[in-house]
């Protein structure tokens, strides 16, 4: 098997500086052993692989510990950052879903990627004084 996997950082226009992340481009979802195995060689904070599903990419997060995580915002715009620049996306919003977090839209202005997270409910919670 063959993968390309690139080493960005985000957050940053230096090398070495910002927050690193590998980015994996797939074009059917590997085992999750396999995936984790990956993120585990790699050894970045985080892993995005990502596969092309009509007009949307779903997208997965994987730590070098060996745990998918729920969400990761610096890795989601590290893979819109390799599709815009590396992989020839042309539209100006990218559109991802995540199994665990939702639908997530990075959109390119100029050299900026701004990313929509998805909101969380807030719920209103009475403290009441400890007797």
């Amino acid at each position: 098997m063959e993968l390309t996997i690139y080493h960005v950082d985000a957050f940053t226009d230096k090398v070495f500086a910002g927050n690193p992340a590998a980015v994996c481009s797939l074009i059917e979802w590997l085992d999750d052993i396999l995936l984790q195995n990956i993120a585990m060689e790699l050894c970045v904070p985080e892993t995005a692989f990502y596969v092309k599903q009509n007009d949307r990419y779903e997208i997965r997060w994987f730590t070098p510990a060996g745990k998918e995580v729920d969400l990761c915002g610096h890795a989601t715009l590290a893979a819109a950052f390799v599709l815009f620049n590396y992989e020839g996306y042309e539209p100006d919003t990218i559109h991802f879903h995540s199994p665990k977090s939702g639908d997530l839209s990075v959109t390119k202005n100029s050299d900026f990627l701004s990313l929509n997270f998805p909101a969380d409910g807030i719920t209103l919670v009475n403290i009441s004084e400890r007797q």
